[in-house]
């Protein structure tokens, strides 16, 4: 039987003062409700024995020396193993953390250094870059054996969780160093708590729903998503240690809340659009894409009738099952901007995908659309709990209990970025449109002026880009300062293969070509891009020119191609 709040009717999780209470509360509610699995239930474990096994890793870990105001540094992929150490640790009061995998040593040495840790959990394929670093005490290798044995004698857990207090530290989340050396946002119980219950308000998450987890857990969106959100609301959460097979785990997982970075939606989109294309029977392609054009219509607020409930029963709920997400109550994009046309898409398919906005310094919060009232093309209404104000310049500034202290050792940059009423400086350029949806523009120092003084945004230019052609992986537009726009283009390692194969290299160059063109028709001639260079390579998250989470390191870009980019303005 669920156990819910009697004066909210909510899960009573949702009531805890520190994440470790709630932590408590759901495990006590659900505890033979499936808390943490992989694929295929080839592990599997309940929220009780998720619990004992918390309790058990707290005290090897009291055992070591960690204790409330201390921290410990996680490096590993998404496997069960994170969930217990890190819950284990934040049950102590302490504050445990996670490194990037694609980290270098020298990057984990000075996050490990910021941090102060003295503890590091990872996994062998992570060891050998780990292994010597100065300041770690203990180096716990997760496939070597846990922590149990080094418990210490008469320690009390229960008194621990207990004297967990609101304002104490819950994680650090270090930013993705687009800009310099990362800074070690500070996060504290409450800050998650009140979050967790604002994006509850707006999206009202099912008692008993499934998750996969598969982005970094050194971001704050999984963080919140497939760690902190189940201990609130009793989630089942799976793990997906291979973020490239997040869609193939959907059909099995059907999670009920699905949360993914804009490239993932753009690449199911080419792929199903790539699969419409390569059907041999004629009726089922004519029949899929007049599902298509009936749901894109219905979207764009034409009167579709009853034609539309027919379309959806003989054709789109056969691809939402086939994709996974037929179970989904609700379904949110956010971490960069999204092309309205990819939103779009899925709308059509009877997938309401919402963009949302927030930072790592707001915990993830800041605005959502509604899942009743999604406005395509913007971030949503200021959530529950949250003051949102433009800045003359159109900067979004927000301020709310969701905000954090500050940046680690870094009183100067926090100053920097929370002025004296505690309005946090996002750094993204915003307007709101008649009906208070917040819409973003870019990022306030990623705007390219051009050398007639147009302000133009990056991200949007490249999101066409992007979304004319399957076969464009990345694309990063430059022009700062100059007459005209250039850019760099990638291939899509997933779809570009099978497209040559199929069509041809020159087939391929002619695809992509044709794709410059069909976003450029869709910008002013200002944007437009004049000219493009195709790289032969690829861009791996977390590597030189993008963060792990798909974001452009537009420095790093500039001073590696800069031979490149001087070529196409030469």
């Amino acid at each position: 039987m669920a156990v819910t709040s009697e004066r909210t009717g909510r899960p009573a999780g949702l009531q805890a003062g520190t994440v470790a209470e709630a932590f408590q509360v759901t495990a006590e509610a659900h505890p033979d409700r499936c808390a943490l699995r992989t694929k295929g239930d080839e592990f599997s474990m309940s929220w009780r024995e998720y619990a004992e096994k918390v309790k058990a890793t707290a005290a090897g870990l009291a055992g070591l020396g960690l204790g409330r105001g201390g921290t410990i540094a996680l490096m590993l992929t998404n496997r069960p193993e994170f969930h217990w150490f890190d819950a284990a640790a934040m049950h102590l009061g302490a504050t445990p953390f996670s490194i990037y995998n694609t980290y270098t040593s020298e990057q984990i040495q000075y996050q490990v250094d910021d941090a102060g840790a003295r503890i590091l959990v990872t996994e062998e394929a992570f060891a050998d870059r780990v292994e010597g670093l100065t300041g770690v005490e203990h180096l716990i290798v997760v496939e070597r054996g846990g922590v149990e044995e080094h418990a210490a004698k008469g320690f009390d857990f229960d008194a621990a969780w207990k004297a967990v207090e609101p304002d104490d530290l819950l994680t650090l989340i270090y930013t993705s160093g687009t800009t310099g050396p990362p800074k070690g946002v500070q996060l504290t119980h409450s800050n998650l708590v009140s979050g967790i219950r604002g994006f509850d308000q707006v999206i009202e998450f099912p008692n008993e729903g499934r998750v996969i987890s598969w982005l970094p857990m050194a971001h704050i969106a999984e963080r919140s998503c497939s760690h902190y959100l189940p201990m609130f609301v009793g989630f089942s959460t799976t793990c997906c240690p291979d973020p490239r097979q997040v869609v193939a785990y959907l059909p099995e997982v059907r999670p009920s809340w699905f949360f993914a970075v804009p490239r993932i939606w753009e690449k199911l989109k080419a792929a199903i659009q790539a699969g419409i294309e390569a059907e041999e029977d004629a009726a089922k392609k004519h029949a899929t894409q007049w599902a298509l054009d009936l749901g894109l219509r219905k979207v764009r607020g034409e009167d579709v009738g009853d034609e539309y409930d027919k379309a959806d029963e003989l054709v789109l709920s056969k691809i939402r099952a086939r994709l996974g997400l037929d179970q989904v109550e609700s379904v949110n994009v956010g971490a960069a901007p999204t092309p309205p046309e990819v939103i779009e898409f899925f709308h059509a398919l009877g997938i309401p995908l919402a963009e949302l906005w927030g930072m790592s310094e707001t915990t993830g919060y800041g605005a959502c659309n509604p899942p009743e009232k999604i406005k395509i093309g913007t971030v949503g209404p200021p959530a529950p709990g949250a003051e949102i104000k433009l800045a003359d310049d159109g900067e979004v500034l927000i301020r709310g209990p969701f905000v954090m202290p500050g940046y680690r050792n870094q009183p100067e940059q926090t100053r920097e970025a929370i002025d004296e009423d505690g309005w946090l400086h996002s750094g993204d350029i915003g307007e709101f449109d008649q009906d208070g949806y917040l819409k973003l523009v870019d990022r306030k120092k990623e705007l390219i002026i051009s050398a007639g003084g147009k302000n133009m945004s990056p991200a949007n230019i490249e999101a066409k880009l992007k979304a004319a052609s399957p076969v464009i992986g990345q694309a990063i537009a430059i022009g700062d300062g100059k007459p005209y726009n250039v850019a760099l283009v990638t291939l899509d390692p997933d779809v570009a293969p099978a497209y040559e194969q199929q069509h041809g290299r020159d087939a391929l160059l002619a695809e992509v070509e044709r794709g410059i063109k069909a976003g450029n028709e869709q910008l002013a001639r200002v944007e437009q891009v004049k000219k493009f260079k195709l790289l032969d390579e690829e861009w791996e998250p977390g590597g030189d020119e993008l963060t792990p989470t798909m974001k452009l390191k537009r420095k790093p870009i500039h001073e590696k191609y800069r031979s490149e980019i001087e070529e196409l303005y030469s």
